[in-house]
């Protein structure tokens, strides 16, 4: 009830400020009208001639006249006017050109009553008088309070120091820990955080510290700002959120500025917590940067690591931050102290990218085919937004259907279009270009089909994806966190399957195959230069990268290396390559009557997957239906015989 009244306070203040100017403009019209409704109805002004006239001829009808500085309001009979005016009228008024004492002593002298007073102003003549020095310094009064902070809110020219930090309101927010999925090590660490919050009586007793901060690090989409979003939820502290673009402006030090302003609020709030997004825009390494040591970002990066680890630390105010870019933060910021836990959110495993669609489809009426495991299994590397973006995507296609669920079609349909890209239905190939992308597509299915070490094919299709115009895609049984050399050799001769399958059928080369000798190069070149898997270069790290995280993450390679072990290396890249393309020629060489059979189907069919790509090398058809009465027939045929 107290919040209540508080608001309903506030909003009153904040309204009679802002109508102010309004109430003063009102008062000083209402004084005006008032002060010239004062004149009496029955009052005439007449000239200080016909005023000379009417005492002189007409004295007897003047009863009485007032005096007050050069004004002379006088009291008559309505005949002293004659033919002037109306019988109403009694009094008049005169402005005289100066008071004499002649004048006064003729007027006694003829028996007129005569009244002399001192002008006085009221406080509404002062108001009147004074009305527009008032506006001014009434305007001037509401615009200094707008441009400091007062009714303009952060909207002015002088609030640009001050913390952009919102104020989430846990209360409010609607995300909770048991909406995340896909991360539970990360989960548990911010779980004891929150924990410490609410309890931290239990942690003091035996001694423990409150971590100052914890870092969450990860690639796009893995869930960090939403964890964040958990933990404002769960704990029932002030939590303020900002982004680490919104410390720097165009102005020298406002970036360090509004540092303290934010860690101030949130001390007066503790215990709070403080969450930065994005903090490798403003934490990067010090001494990289076109400004040196007078950077603004340094200034920044130098007020947080003040804020966080100087000699006010007692302080319960959390420190959150995420990036996907821990490689550039300088490492005063990383220190235990500072950042006492850094948070690994890593892409989900398949039990996690269950977890992760069972919470996107909850308010998603799924049909009862619909088997997320079967999904989760062939989405291997999808992060959590993908997989948010899947769901959405199937139930968009459902809804463009007419459909009333989501079932397992059009989920499957999304996760082609969200791993493979959208279909390019308005490309139209040619009879030879589609020929072509067949045989080419066909021979990257063979060559991994009969590959030991390669992963299986999961879906071949000619339809145009994205930049393709085919696409071999090759799923993973099992999560793969380390390659080995066998692996990586067979991954070339798979990517060199679709050149060689052109060469042998059409004894010609297209621009089809520039995608993968590009990716076979940068392989050849890793195992090579960095993973160590040639035997004649042997075990070393060449290449080493010279990297200014402010101005490019690769400006210069240094050449620490010789002549000869260059080309050495070149040799060896080359003859992985090399091999490469014999593997896969021989082959499908030896497999020419499947690479005919694939292709034929696959020209028709467009698509096949994984079932039908395998009863095509096995049987020769795509599906078995279509095998087993010709088997019987030539059975029958034969026990006749």
């Amino acid at each position: 009830m107290s919040e209540e009244k508080d608001k309903i306070k506030n909003k009153l203040m904040k309204n009679l400020g802002g109508n102010f100017l309004l109430w003063i403009v009102i008062i000083i019209v209402s004084v005006s009208v008032l002060q010239y409704a004062s004149i009496a109805p029955k009052s005439i002004e007449i000239s200080y001639a016909e005023f000379t006239d009417i005492y002189k001829d007409q004295y007897e009808n003047i009863s009485s006249v007032t005096i007050e500085d050069k004004f002379l309001v006088g009291t008559c009979e309505p005949t002293c006017f004659g033919t002037l005016s109306n019988n109403e009228i009694s009094s008049f008024t005169v402005v005289l050109p100066e008071l004499t004492n002649d004048l006064v002593n003729e007027l006694v002298n003829l028996g007129i009553d005569v009244k002399i007073r001192q002008k006085t102003l009221s406080f509404l003549d002062y108001v009147f008088q004074f009305s527009p020095w008032i506006l001014i310094l009434v305007f001037w009064f509401l615009i200094m309070r707008r441009m400091q902070g007062g009714v303009g809110g952060q909207n002015n020219i002088f609030s640009f120091a001050k913390s952009k930090a919102k104020v989430v309101d846990s209360k409010k927010t609607k995300k909770l820990f048991k909406d995340v999925a896909g991360c539970e090590e990360a989960k548990t660490e911010l779980q004891e955080i929150v924990d410490f919050l609410k309890k931290s009586d239990k942690y003091h007793k035996i001694g423990a510290k409150i971590p100052k901060g914890a870092l969450l690090l990860g690639p796009p989409g893995t869930g960090k700002t939403l964890l964040a979003k958990a933990v404002a939820g769960e704990a029932n502290v002030p939590f303020f959120t900002i982004s680490g673009a919104e410390f720097v402006e165009m102005f020298v030090g406002v970036g360090a500025s509004r540092v303290r302003d934010l860690f101030n609020q949130a001390k007066t709030n503790s215990p709070s917590i403080i969450f930065i997004d994005e903090i490798d825009a403003v934490g990067r390494h010090r001494g990289a940067g076109l400004g040196g040591g007078h950077d603004e970002r340094e200034q920044t990066l130098n007020q947080i690591l003040v804020e966080m680890d100087g000699f006010d630390t007692n302080t319960n105010v959390i420190l959150l931050a995420a990036t996907n870019r821990p490689d550039v933060l300088d490492k005063a910021l990383l220190r235990p102290g500072r950042f006492d836990r850094q948070i690994v959110v890593d892409s989900p495993d398949v039990i996690g990218r269950e977890m992760i669609l069972k919470i996107h489809t909850k308010k998603i009426p799924l049909a009862k085919d619909v088997k997320l495991n079967i999904i989760a299994q062939g989405t291997p590397g999808l992060v959590g937004a993908d997989l948010e973006n899947l769901v959405n995507e199937a139930a968009l296609l459902s809804a463009r259907m007419n459909k009333t669920k989501v079932s397992m079609k059009y989920l499957e349909d999304a996760k082609d279009k969200v791993m493979m890209g959208v279909e390019r239905k308005s490309m139209v190939l040619t009879d030879e270009d589609k020929k072509i992308t067949a045989y080419h597509e066909a021979g990257h299915a063979l060559v991994a089909f009969f590959t030991k070490f390669a992963d299986p094919v999961h879906k071949i299709t000619i339809v145009p994806r994205g930049r393709a115009m085919g696409l071999t895609a090759q799923i993973p049984e099992v999560e793969r966190y380390n390659y080995s050399n066998k692996y990586l050799l067979g991954k070339l001769d798979i990517l060199m399957g679709g050149r060689c399958a052109e060469k042998i059928i059409f004894n010609n080369f297209t621009t089809g195959a520039g995608n993968d000798i590009s990716v076979a190069t940068n392989i050849a070149k890793k195992m090579v230069c960095e993973w160590g898997m040639s035997e004649a270069v042997g075990p070393m790290a060449l290449g080493k990268k010279d990297e200014e995280v402010f101005l490019g993450k690769e400006i210069s390679k240094s050449n620490d290396f010789s002549e000869e072990k260059s080309r050495l290396v070149d040799n060896e890249i080359t003859t992985l390559i090399k091999n490469a393309e014999k593997n896969a020629t021989n082959i499908l060489k030896k497999y020419l009557k499947q690479l005919h059979d694939v292709s034929k189907v696959l020209i028709e069919r467009e698509t096949l997957d994984r079932t039908q790509f395998e009863n095509i090398v096995k049987n020769g058809v795509a599906d078995k239906e279509e095998s087993k009465p010709l088997k019987k027939r030539v059975r029958r045929k034969t026990t006749k015989k």
